[in-house]
């Protein structure tokens, strides 16, 4: 058997039971970034059962919820247990420019993905410029 030593293993389990309990869930990491004309969020969440998996928007607030639990028996004497279990969850607050009633959810390899186009409104798009005086339609007073 291999072992190792690392001096920091037991501080970070203290942290993780203080700061992680049922009345406060442990963290869900992510990484957003906008490509071309999506915003794309992905949030690990690895040993989540996708049933488990809930999303909704309101207001622009995307919410995110997800349930893992422990894979030992209720009657197991539990020896080791440093993988998180209980309920995730966080918050996105989501502009304005961002459509959100096309929203597109995946899951794959423990981290949910999620699309989010930007809104027809708010990409780019090129104004037409007249010239000359000939071009100027007058108003009716």
């Amino acid at each position: 058997m291999l072992m190792r030593t690392d001096p920091f293993r037991e501080l970070d389990r203290l942290a993780q039971q203080v700061f992680s309990t049922a009345a406060r869930p442990a963290a869900m990491p992510m990484d957003a970034y906008r490509a071309g004309d999506d915003f794309v969020v992905h949030f690990d969440l690895p040993g989540v059962d996708p049933e488990s998996i809930e999303l909704d928007v309101e207001r622009n607030v995307l919410n995110v919820r997800a349930e893992r639990t422990s894979p030992a028996p209720e009657d197991a004497e539990v020896l080791v247990a440093e993988r998180p279990t209980g309920t995730f969850t966080r918050q996105l607050f989501l502009g304005d420019t961002l459509d959100t009633d096309r929203i597109d959810a995946s899951y794959d390899a423990g981290v949910l993905t999620l699309r989010i186009p930007v809104a027809e409104v708010a990409k780019p798009r090129r104004i037409q410029i007249s010239g000359g005086s000939g071009d100027r339609k007058q108003l009716d007073s």
